[in-house]
Order: C-alpha cells, then structure tokens, then sequence
C-alpha cells in the first residue's frame, strides 16, 4: 500500500491519447454501493485495454486500510468491477462526513496527479452532486445520465444518455480536455469475477492518498443520518416497496415498513404522498424523485402516473397490489394483486414470517 499527498502541481489531461479513468465509489453501510460498482465497470469500459482505472473511496471507512465487506475486500470487489488502482482517502478534515465541494477538490487533485481522461460516478444524489461542484470548480461541462460513452478524438466524447427521466435518449458530443460524466445507474450490468489465468482475483494497487482541503471547501459538511447509514437506500436498493394514495394514510406505511425490513429493502413512495406530507420527500420515486432499478419493486397502492412510471419502469420485476384492475401500473406489472393494500400486505408478512418459523 503506497500514500500520497496531493499538491497544486500534477500532470494534466493530455489530449493526444487515452488517460486513466477515475471513478468516485460510494459505500452503502457495509458495502460498496451497487450503483459505483456499476459505475466504475462502466469506466473501465470507457479505459478499454490501455488506460488503467481507479476506484476513489471516500466517506465512512475510507482511511481504514482494506476493510472487510460482507466477507469480501474492497480490493476484491473492485477488481471484480475492473479497478487497476484503489484509492483510499484519508482525512482528518472529512472523517466520515459527507461534504460535496471536499469530495469534488479531491477527485480534481486525483485526476491532475493521474493524469486522467475522465472522471466518473454514478448519477446517485451524492454523485450527481460532487461531479456538479467538480464541473464549477474546473470549468468543465459535465454529461448526466450516460448509458455509453467513447474517445472518438484528441477530447471528443461520443456520448448516448438519458433525457426526461430515461423516456428520451440523446446523441451528444462533448469536448472537453477531462470528461466528466455520471452513469445512469440502470445503464450498465453488474459486472462478474474477473479472475488471472492462474485462477487468482487480479488485485488492484491500493493507494492512501490525502487532499489539500481548505477551510471554504469543507462549509457544506454533512453528517449522514442512522436511517441513511443502515446500509440500503432507495437508489441502489435491491427491493423497494412503494407505497401510494391507497395505503390510506401515514399511519398504513408501518406495515410496508415491515415487509420492507422483512425482504431486506426499503420503502419508496409516489408523489400523491409526499404532497399529502404522510412521507418525506426523499422516498419519492419518479421523475421528480429518485429513479430506481432495483431486482423488485413491490407497487401497493400506487396507480401508476407517467411520471412515477419514469422512475421504476427499470425495475427488473414489478408486481402491483391494487383494487383497481384498470390502474396503469398493472399494465406495467409482470404480476398484479386485485385486492385491498390494508389486507393483502399484511396476509404476505403473515406468510413470510410462518415460512422462516
């Protein structure tokens, strides 16, 4: 494990070839966020066979060594997603908080020092936020949502990404001495074991580096919450259960809390609740909330408005629980429930909990 501490001074991105890609990993409580690990498999297929790519750890744990995961290291399961390089970032300044404009400075100070091409991160709240500041900061464009992107020239990107909520696909050309791009989180499959011909995970260098951070940098400083810090949210969960108009009430979300908890997911609601004040905000899935892809998504309730159907239509399973045979989402749905939300959820948490018994 090598250390690093950046100065103002580094190598620039050049234009004449193809650079290292450096990717931002976001943790998930115990794990890497599914949404980074397809992020940083997304720019190693932008790295191909000759540029390397490195894995920006910042956030809770970061400076700890390598820590476990679920029985795997980082180091593995980034290599898993095609990280040539990992890169730990240790600051006193930071601890385990989270402070957009700090992260931003820092992937700047790493891309100088690298030399990279292009700096990427997954279109998650917080990605989507650093690239933001990481774009004013170096006066650079930066391109959302991508689902491909390719050197076609000395700084020229041929890009394809998501508009209006993923309804519209764009052909875009960006030109810029450093792209900086978010993935759109459903873009990409998540990648399988990468393993050397000898049948041994190739292993990453990992690198400790620590940024120069000034006092302005670190104004915006977040502390993360317990409920955002248990280990699932609504972006990168791989079961949400939504919860609309018809659970009645805000008192009717304790149930699909629990069946949420039950199934390892959380819970996700349209916008009818969070106008209704029964939900905050940032439960929202849609165009105007979070858009999510998860392996289930369990609608109960939700009549399936266009704008909610912009944010889960990525969902790899939809099944609707509805009195409304007519709704929209049940067009949607590869199963639907016609029957009442107050009744139906609590016979499946019965039913859940007598087969674990």
């Amino acid at each position: 494990m090598s250390g690093t501490d950046f100065t103002a001074g580094g190598a620039e991105a050049g234009d004449a070839g193809h650079g290292s890609v450096i990717c931002l990993v976001e943790r998930d409580g115990a794990a890497i966020a599914d949404a980074s690990v397809r992020a940083l498999a997304f720019a190693a297929s932008l790295a191909g066979s000759t540029a390397s790519v490195g894995a920006v750890v910042l956030g809770s744990g970061a400076g700890v060594g390598a820590p476990e995961l679920d029985g795997e290291s980082l180091s593995d399961v980034l290599a898993y997603a095609g990280a040539n390089d990992v890169y730990l970032v240790r600051s006193a300044e930071l601890g385990t908080a989270y402070s957009p404009v700090a992260w931003a400075r820092t992937l700047d100070q790493l891309a100088v020092s690298t030399g990279a091409s292009a700096v990427v991160a997954a279109a998650t709240e917080h990605g989507s936020e650093v690239l933001a500041h990481l774009g004013a900061l170096t006066n650079l464009p930066v391109a959302a949502n991508c689902l491909s992107a390719e050197l076609t020239g000395p700084s020229t990107w041929q890009l394809v990404r998501q508009r209006w909520a993923g309804s519209v696909l764009e052909d875009a050309l960006l030109e810029a001495p450093r792209a900086l791009l978010t993935v759109a989180t459903d873009a990409v499959q998540p990648p399988a074991a990468a393993a050397s011909p000898d049948g041994a995970s190739r292993q990453p260098a990992t690198h400790v580096v620590t940024p120069v951070l000034s006092d302005g940098d670190l104004i915006v400083c977040a502390a993360e919450s317990a409920e955002q810090s248990s280990g699932v949210s609504l972006a990168t969960a791989r079961v949400v259960v939504g919860g609309g108009r018809g659970v009645g009430g805000p008192e009717g979300f304790a149930a699909l809390e629990e069946l949420a908890d039950l199934m390892g997911g959380v819970v996700g609601v349209s916008r009818v609740v969070t106008s209704q004040g029964w939900r905050p905000h940032r439960q929202q899935v849609g165009q105007t909330g979070t858009k999510i892809s998860p392996e289930l998504y369990l609608a109960c309730g939700i009549s399936g408005a266009i704008q909610h159907m912009a944010g889960c239509l990525s969902a790899k399973h939809i099944v609707a629980v509805n009195t409304d045979a007519d709704a929209p989402i049940i067009a949607h749905a590869e199963y639907a429930v016609i029957g009442d939300v107050n009744e139906v959820v609590p016979a499946l948490i019965a039913a859940i909990r007598a087969r674990a018994s």
